[in-house]
Parts: structure tokens; C-alpha cells; sequence
């Protein structure tokens, strides 16, 4: 029984630090991409070592957040409303994935620099399924240009969400254009020629 009530606060206070590092790395993440793990770890209150104790190093810390961020986000993504017009709900989705990805900041670009090609496309899966599912509806139905590789559309979606979120890290852009910029940019990418361009 003693072993017990000792080591049960010894797990409270383990998981309430984990969870004071996980939320101060990405607070501190999506500010400053290049941040240290000692200001993280001041952040959330705990010494280096303890950091280091539940966090091997810089790349595992961020693999942590970054599946917290995409697993909130995702929960986001799934209220947003895809029927009706395919073309339309592209635009409702590119719009709900720039406010998704905004939220994160800096942590977007920290994922790039911190996790393998294989990790950050892990991390996307499921947004790139949802959103590829889109697209190929929005091609049958013709309001989607079908002349480029369906691939290549997600990429340079993904791509256009990713750089507004840069320019408006690096204050190039201002954020309440970002959600307009992100769809027409990317609905005009889609638009068959010919087409007027939404």
C-alpha cells in the first residue's frame, strides 16, 4: 500500500508537468519556431532536466505538439460543412484549414525544420484525405479542372496555406486577408479555363 501512495503523486506530478510542456511549447512554438527548450521549459515551469526526462530531444518534443495541434485541428475540420456544391465547400474547407493552421503560428514552420519528410506527411494524412475526397468530387462534378494531377492540386493548396501562414509570421501579410487570399488564390489554381474564376 505505501508504494502505491507514494508513487501515485510521483504519475499526477509526471503527466502535470508533460501536459505544462506540451501546452508552453506550443504557446511558445507558434510565437517563435526557433525557440529553445530552455525557454519552453521556463515556460512551463520545470527545470531542463525535467524537460529532457519526458522529452528525449527537440524533434520528439515537437512530434508531441504537433500531433496534439493536428488532432485538435482535425476535430475542427470535421464540423466544417462539405455538402452541397463541391466547389463551394472546397472554399469552406480552404478557409477553416488557413484559421486551423493560423492558430499555430510558427509551429508549422518548427515542424518543418524539427520532423522527417515521413513525419510531416503522417501528420497530414488525414487532412490531405479529407481534402483530396473534396476534390475528386468537385472534379466529377466539373468544377475542378481535371487537365492537372489530382496530387499536385492538394499540394499547391497545401502550399498556399502554408505560405500565407509564413508572410503573416514574418508580418509580410496581414491576417485578416489571409483567409480570402488563401481561397481565391487556390479556387482560381482550380478553376477550369474558361471558367470565371470565383
Amino acid at each position: 500500500m505505501s508504494s502505491i501512495s507514494i508513487d501515485a503523486p510521483k504519475r499526477a506530478d509526471a503527466r502535470k508537468n508533460i501536459a505544462a510542456i506540451l501546452d508552453a511549447a506550443t504557446v511558445c512554438l507558434a510565437v517563435d519556431p526557433a525557440v529553445s527548450l530552455n525557454d519552453i521549459a521556463a515556460a512551463a515551469g520545470v527545470g531542463r532536466v525535467t524537460l529532457y526526462g519526458h522529452f528525449g530531444n527537440r524533434a520528439a518534443l515537437v512530434t508531441q505538439v504537433v500531433d496534439r495541434a493536428m488532432a485538435v485541428s482535425d476535430a475542427e475540420l470535421e464540423k466544417v460543412d462539405l455538402d452541397g456544391d463541391a466547389h463551394e465547400a472546397l472554399g469552406r474547407l480552404l478557409v477553416a484549414s488557413w484559421h486551423v493552421t493560423h492558430r499555430y503560428g510558427g509551429l508549422v514552420m518548427a515542424a518543418q525544420e524539427a520532423l522527417s519528410d515521413h513525419d510531416l506527411r503522417e501528420a497530414h494524412d488525414k487532412p490531405v484525405r479529407r481534402f483530396t475526397r473534396l476534390l475528386r468530387r468537385a472534379r466529377r462534378e466539373g468544377s475542378v479542372r481535371t487537365d492537372m494531377p489530382l496530387n499536385w492540386q492538394v499540394t499547391t493548396a497545401q502550399g498556399v496555406i502554408h505560405a500565407a501562414s509564413v508572410a503573416v509570421h514574418r508580418n509580410e501579410l496581414d491576417a485578416s486577408r489571409a483567409p480570402g487570399l488563401v481561397r481565391s488564390t487556390v479556387l482560381a489554381a482550380l478553376t477550369p479555363p474558361g471558367r470565371p474564376v470565383p
